[in-house]
């Protein structure tokens, strides 16, 4: 035990790895899965400056400011953090990327983005904060929206199917695929472990609901009641401050939990009879499991022999970013026997 607090195996407290304080919503699930990356990285040891954060745009997007202050870190545009993990992993096959982006940032404008970095394999930690609205722009629907579901802030009822985001990993080739809930620490963690450790891209859907604009309370304190009848005098925003949902429960067992609007899902953690090794299972799994009020999780789907993006591009095991110009550029003879076999 240091004086600091209990250390890990390099002597650093949990405390070290913190980043900035939050700015999102209290009780935003978000926050807990930035303290559960926290928690694992300092669990595992790792060395901050090995590890990159990359994000997008969105709520989610801002979630790399909150956790594991000593690492570097780099908020792309919208849609666009897996072509920043793909240069960044590249140069550098000796670092651990943890990406966060959003259901809009991957399922909308990032869609393109996400198919190819599964397709390529890149060894990313993708974590997807999916709560199902745009939270930065007031609520609207994302492409995870329940059909037929009411938002009053998206101004009425959505009327287009949704994304799974891990049935489109599935089928677009990734070798890691798994979903969780952001209240479910336990079960956070482990996944979170199990995807560092694994060498290509993993796939982590996390269900984190938006504890301001999935209000769907009709009552004279709602939004949409207030701004009815309400005589503007200015602007203000104010979100009231809420407890964030936690669950525990075992394998095999479903659970009904009560959101901040009202409304009720129920969490269904897989059990062992479910092959995750088999692609052809877990796409059955998810195909029979398509109810929104029922949402399974766990590991869903495993490809250990997968080739990631290093092995694809023959890349050497010393890191580009640590070899001599004379080890990068081909030389001059080299050149002309190139431009030569070309005539």
């Amino acid at each position: 035990m240091g004086r600091r607090g209990k250390e890990n195996s390099i002597n650093l407290t949990l405390k070290d790895y913190d980043g900035r304080p939050t700015t999102l919503c209290a009780g935003c699930g978000h926050n807990s899965i930035s303290n559960q990356i926290q928690s694992v990285a300092w669990e595992m040891g790792l060395e901050m400056p090995n590890v990159i954060k990359l994000s997008g745009i969105g709520c989610s997007s801002k979630s790399p400011a909150y956790f594991l202050g000593g690492s570097h870190g780099f908020n792309a545009l919208h849609g666009r953090m897996p072509s920043v993990a793909t240069g960044a992993t590249t140069v550098n096959n000796q670092l651990i990327a943890v990406g966060v982006s959003g259901d809009g940032d991957t399922g909308s404008i990032g869609m393109g983005q996400f198919k190819h970095s599964v397709r390529r394999n890149v060894p990313l930690v993708y974590i997807i904060e999916n709560n199902g609205v745009y939270g930065l722009t007031k609520g609207q629907f994302s492409a995870t929206a329940d059909l037929d579901q009411f938002n009053k802030y998206a101004g009425g009822i959505n009327n287009l199917p949704p994304f799974d985001l891990c049935y489109e990993a599935i089928i677009s080739g990734a070798g890691f695929v798994a979903r969780s809930f952001s209240g479910d620490k336990k079960q956070v963690q482990e996944l979170l472990k199990a995807a560092i450790q694994y060498r290509g891209l993993a796939v982590l859907d996390i269900i984190s609901p938006c504890v301001t604009f999935n209000d769907h309370l009709e009552s004279s304190k709602s939004y949409s009641w207030v701004k009815q009848y309400k005589e503007d005098v200015n602007d203000p925003f104010f979100v009231m401050e809420k407890e964030e949902i936690e669950v525990d429960y075992d394998e095999g067992e479903s659970v009904m939990v009560e959101l901040h609007d009202g409304g009720w899902v129920r969490l269904s953690k897989i059990d062992d009879s479910h092959d995750p090794l088999s692609r052809a299972a877990a796409l059955k799994l998810l195909e029979e499991n398509q109810n929104p009020e029922d949402v399974i999780t766990g590991l869903i789907y495993l490809d250990e022999d997968l080739p990631n993006a290093h092995k694809l591009m023959d890349l050497p095991e010393t890191p580009l970013v640590h070899l001599a110009q004379s080890d990068l550029r081909p030389s001059q003879e080299d050149l002309t026997g190139i431009l030569d076999a070309l005539k």
